[in-house]
């Protein structure tokens, strides 16, 4: 359980909810398809799977307390005073406009690749192809 739920509160509910199922649905193991294990073993990882889809969950992700937020900020700040520090920026720059734009939105920015191909009304499969090839050009830039 602890392989797909990082977060040990979390991984001792899920265990407690796949424990209920087991219990409730017993009568539903069908010797022949498998072992007893293999079907347990089933439910707990498509039960954890099923938790971190689910919409509570990554709605759980993006709220946090005060003093998390006030840590993030200054680490946003130290972030960006490193990159200006150790040049990336201006390398960033020396990329042709449509790549610089990409990386400038995902990795200064923080928008996602969905929030970019919305964005700039691009498809998806464009912003990930773009994306990669600024990365592989900054790659070669800094060899």
């Amino acid at each position: 359980m602890f392989k797909v739920v990082e977060h040990q509160e979390l991984a001792n509910d899920i265990l407690q909810e796949v424990f209920i199922k087991i219990w409730r649905n017993i009568d539903q193991y069908d010797s022949s398809k498998g072992r007893l294990y293999t079907w347990m073993l089933n439910i707990a990882r498509n039960t954890a799977i099923d938790t971190l889809r689910s919409k509570g969950y990554r709605n759980e992700q993006k709220t946090t307390d005060i003093e998390n937020t006030v840590y993030t900020g200054d680490q946003k700040s130290v972030t960006t005073q490193n990159t200006d520090t150790i040049g990336l920026k201006k390398t960033v720059m020396t990329l042709k406009k449509d790549l610089r734009d990409l990386v400038d939105m995902a990795y200064f920015q923080g928008y996602t690749q969905e929030e970019i191909s919305k964005t700039l009304d691009i498809p998806l499969g464009t912003v990930k192809t773009r994306l990669r090839n600024a990365l592989i050009e900054l790659k070669s830039i800094f060899k």
